[in-house]
């Protein structure tokens, strides 16, 4: 089994779980960080008044000097890295947004402390050089986080409000660092519920990091593959000029490629949390097929993704999947396609979907399904006719969870990983404990990205904004329900999500896409297909939790078992 050693954006399933998860799937053993070293948690105290909510404070970061002696003590062992430089430098990506009383000093010795962290991953390149290096970073996003260091709700829509406004063009480094608050024609006033200025001593900080990423470790060739994720973004705002200078840098400094990107060095895109799958996703084909790229078609049911672009997101659906097919070690094709991506963007066109799934599936096409019908979430619809149809249990991958970028990283890693150990896994233990593996994540993805954030959430969310114990939270309760509801309302949330999962679980195993009997995918020779059968599903009653204290996200890990 191969070893990849994997430093996490946070602690979050989605970025830590759900990559674990992924890695079985593809026959590799993904090697984390001690829990406690990457933990990441919003405000734990607070202040009140009656029932009035003053304060919150007391955020959990991770530890960046434990997280270096991690990767140097396991570089030895490993076959890869997979490095997320926020937690590495930060602590994580709330740790890079925390607000700064001063941005560092001038570029390139901005922080000794922060440079010597990231330089971490040049000793492991200079050591290991045959071993792939392989690096997520973030653009800064536009807004604050809610609830920690004392940042409030308000404090999110006023600063997310002020970031989008548009910015004076710059394309100088230091130009972009001193013209965060200039608008095209003057600047922009005094805040209310944020400090500004110390924002933006955040934004240059980051920036200056993400400068350094790429010049002195990506250019210098200590960083193999750069997959640089611009979270909530917009197609204006004070992120633009920083994602301009990023992709001329590319251009300039990386050679080859083109329009600020190059599949072999570095991608920025708009995305965060889907980037350690799609890593892991690059990473399985490095190992098991040298890095040969596999063509990727997209078919769109519903308007075409050159039409669609999210309100947190910079590129159009279409733009961004081909960067995330780059990011993953594939490339685009217009003509057979190795793996097929089915993008339903209306529900009014399911039956077409659905019926292109059944021929692909008839005809031996490794697809991969992503849901952009709803933000968020799975659409009911578009759930129901999948899980409605056996052909969905062979799916290689699938997604409908949170931002378009997201959904794509997720969607594209797991079926990409997948891809890659299908072709090339002979050993038939080594098959079958891959086969739960995926089928495990497959199905959670149903289970949490319709049958939780669609259905039961609902009802988590409506009893704590019901319950607050303060009024001026009683619309924004579930954000922090540890802070904002009794302990009592707590465990009671906590009761109602783990009988509604079970049920939901009960539920999901039932449809025909992974009832007894149906089948998935185990192994590809050419055009021949193996598969195994889905037997049962299991999801540990204690299991599911709100691992932050809010409904948005929770711990969700059924297992399930093919034969």
């Amino acid at each position: 089994m191969k070893k990849v050693l994997y430093v996490p954006l946070d602690d979050r399933p989605v970025n830590l779980d759900d990559v674990i998860v992924q890695g079985r799937s593809a026959g590799i053993q993904i090697i984390t960080p001690k829990l406690d070293d990457i933990r990441n948690r919003p405000d734990s105290e607070k202040t009140s008044s009656g029932t009035t909510l003053d304060s919150t404070s007391s955020p959990t970061y991770g530890h960046p000097a434990n997280i270096r002696h991690f990767i140097l003590n396991h570089a030895a062992s490993v076959d890869g890295f997979i490095i997320s430089s926020d937690m590495l430098a930060y602590g994580g990506l709330i740790g890079s947004r925390r607000l700064r009383t001063n941005g560092g000093g001038a570029y390139p010795d901005y922080d000794a402390t922060t440079t010597d962290l990231l330089d971490v991953i040049r000793l492991v390149k200079q050591d290991y050089p045959d071993k792939p290096v392989f690096v997520l970073d973030t653009i800064m996003r536009l807004a604050t986080t809610v609830f920690t260091e004392g940042l409030t709700l308000d404090a999110y829509n006023e600063s997310r409000g002020l970031m989008l406004q548009p910015r004076r063009t710059f394309t100088a480094f230091d130009d972009i660092l001193e013209g965060y608050n200039l608008s095209p024609d003057s600047s922009y006033g005094d805040t209310i519920h944020f400090d500004k200025e110390q924002y933006y001593n955040t934004r240059q900080h980051k920036f200056k990091s993400n400068r350094y990423i790429l010049e002195s470790l990506v250019k210098e060739g200590y960083i193999d593959f750069l997959a640089i994720g611009v979270d909530d973004a917009n197609t204006q705002g004070v992120q633009i000029n920083e994602i301009k200078y990023v992709e001329g840098c590319i251009q300039a400094w990386l050679g080859g490629g083109s329009n600020g990107q190059n599949p072999d060095r570095a991608i920025i895109l708009p995305d965060a949390d889907g980037l350690g799958q799609a890593l892991v996703a690059r990473m399985a084909n490095q190992l098991y097929r040298s890095g040969v790229k596999p063509g990727y078609a997209v078919h769109y049911f519903g308007p075409h993704g050159s039409t669609i672009t999210s309100a947190y997101e910079y590129m159009d659906v279409h733009q961004n999947i081909e960067r995330h097919v780059d990011i993953i070690g594939g490339r685009m094709v217009s003509n057979h396609p190795a793996v097929e991506i089915v993008a339903i963007t209306a529900a009014d066109q399911l039956s077409a979907a659905m019926n292109r799934i059944t021929a692909n599936s008839d005809q031996c096409i490794p697809t991969i399904v992503i849901d952009f019908v709803d933000l968020g979430k799975g659409n009911p619809a578009v759930t129901e006719a999948l899980l409605g149809s056996e052909h969905t249990g062979r799916l290689l991958g699938y997604c409908a969870w949170n931002t378009a970028g997201n959904k794509m990283g997720l969607a594209l890693g797991m079926g990409q990983a997948r891809y890659a150990y299908l072709l090339t896994e002979t050993n038939e233990t080594a098959l079958k404990a891959a086969m739960n593996a995926h089928g495990s994540l497959l199905f959670k993805r149903f289970l949490k990205d319709y049958y939780y954030k669609t259905l039961a959430i609902v009802q988590i969310r409506t009893y704590s904004r019901d319950h607050s114990l303060y009024t001026n939270t009683s619309t924004l309760a579930d954000q922090n329900m540890l802070l904002f509801n009794s302990p009592a309302d707590y465990t009671h949330m906590q009761t109602v999500l783990r009988e509604q999962m079970q049920i939901h679980t009960a539920t999901l195993a039932g449809k025909a896409a992974f009832q007894a009997g149906n089948s998935a995918i185990l192994q590809i020779c050419g055009s021949d297909w193996t598969y195994a059968e889905y037997a049962c599903a299991i999801l540990p009653y204690e299991n599911p939790d709100f691992i932050w204290g809010r409904a948005f996200e929770i711990t969700l890990n059924p297992a399930l078992n093919l034969e």
